[in-house]
């Protein structure tokens, strides 16, 4: 047996602990028969993510995020509801934040300026030149009697 706690692993390299998430079973919506109003299998996950262990640009990234589910506070909000098993519901909520987790740890590449080489520029010009010749032969033609 293990002395480690349970972690969530988001890429290699970096974890997330299972105890910084909360996990609520409540009551799903919608039709569901006799038994619905006795169990609690839908899944409310909570993870407050200025609380977390998580490293500060990570964060950073993942405050910046336009999702409606990262609340004004900096709280991740994943209600899942999918299934009928709690068990199931909860695997589903950490695997939705965890991809959520994933894409806030892609660094997108600095963008590096570039300009177009002298033979391209020349190239440009020469067919806007003769582009142009071409669209000035189009007028009117005039007779000569």
């Amino acid at each position: 047996m293990s002395d480690t706690a349970p972690e969530l692993e988001i890429r290699p390299g970096l974890r997330l602990p299972l105890a910084e998430i909360q996990v609520q079973a409540i009551r799903a919506q919608g039709a569901g028969g006799q038994h619905v109003n006795k169990v609690s299998s839908a899944i409310h996950l909570r993870f407050d993510i200025r609380a977390s262990s998580l490293p500060e640009e990570f964060k950073q990234r993942l405050l910046t995020l336009a999702d409606r589910r990262i609340s004004g506070e900096g709280v991740v909000v994943i209600k899942a509801q999918r299934f009928r098993s709690q068990e199931k519901n909860r695997d589903d909520a950490l695997q939705r934040l965890c991809l959520l987790l994933q894409g806030a740890a892609h660094t997108p590449r600095q963008r590096r300026a570039t300009r177009p080489s002298k033979s391209a520029r020349n190239k440009r010009m020469d067919t806007k030149t003769r582009r142009g010749q071409v669209k000035s032969l189009r007028g009117r033609v005039e007779r000569e009697t």
